[in-house]
């Protein structure tokens, strides 16, 4: 009986690890860029004396989905959606340098070009300066100019875009990091000015993918309270 609660108990476990997951991804339904998180799970044996034969289910990192997200127009200068693999540099709040899609940019009170989250962007040169009340434009290779009232637009920094040649990681932070440390910027990357690439997520499919789970939760704690209630039998009958 045991076997049976092993595997039903770490199987519930691991289907609750999956609707976390899900419940990420379809809450991310709308954020520019992101990537559906994937789920995959394996049996793995329990070590020590007598318990070779109880499994229990063990978590695996298969990373995202890296299909890209339906991109659209969206008629501000300060979006850019990425093409192909390319990834936009960014600083993250541990001071460390980490790539996004997500290309709904702005400026924070210092003139300094950033994401929504307020992120610092990365250029060739490190973050890229506005000057004040200038306009932005952003051209495909990632070259960043600004112009001020009607002199001529100026070149303030490169966006530093990469093109990671492996799956990237994703952190804690939801921003992605290179395993082998910082990537160098790619000069063929480009980008397409004012607009923004959607995310990768399928609600449709996520809501189904929930469902799923929820119901495959159900019949695994069915299996434990069978378990039990043959364990209590098994046990009144010895005692008899």
């Amino acid at each position: 009986m045991d076997r049976m609660i092993y595997l039903s108990m770490t199987g519930a476990k691991a289907t609750m690890q999956r609707q976390e997951v899900l419940a990420n991804n379809l809450a991310n339904v709308s954020t520019p860029g992101f990537r559906a998180e994937l789920t995959a799970f394996r049996a793995v044996p329990v070590l020590g004396q007598g318990a070779s034969t109880r499994v229990y289910a063990l978590e695996s990192t298969p990373g995202y989905n890296a299909e890209p997200g339906a991109v659209h127009a969206t008629g501000r200068n300060l979006d850019i959606a990425m093409k192909g693999n390319a990834w936009l540099a960014v600083q993250g709040l541990d001071g460390t340098e980490a790539y996004t899609r997500g290309g709904a940019l702005d400026l924070n009170n210092e003139g300094l070009l950033v994401t929504k989250t307020g992120l610092t962007v990365l250029g060739d040169g490190g973050p890229i300066t506005i000057p004040a009340n200038a306009q932005v434009q952003i051209a495909p290779d990632g070259t960043v100019s600004a112009a001020v009232g009607n002199a001529r637009p100026q070149t303030v920094g490169k966006l530093k875009l990469v093109t990671p040649e492996t799956p990237l990681q994703r952190g804690e932070d939801g921003l992605f990091r290179a395993v082998e440390g910082d990537l160098s910027a790619d000069p063929n990357a480009r980008v397409q000015d004012s607009a923004l690439e959607g995310s990768n997520v399928s609600p449709v499919e996520t809501m189904i993918a929930m469902i799923a789970a929820a119901r495959q939760f159900e019949q695994q704690m069915k299996m434990v309270h069978s378990a039990q209630e043959k364990e209590q039998a098994a046990t009144k009958l010895l005692s008899s």
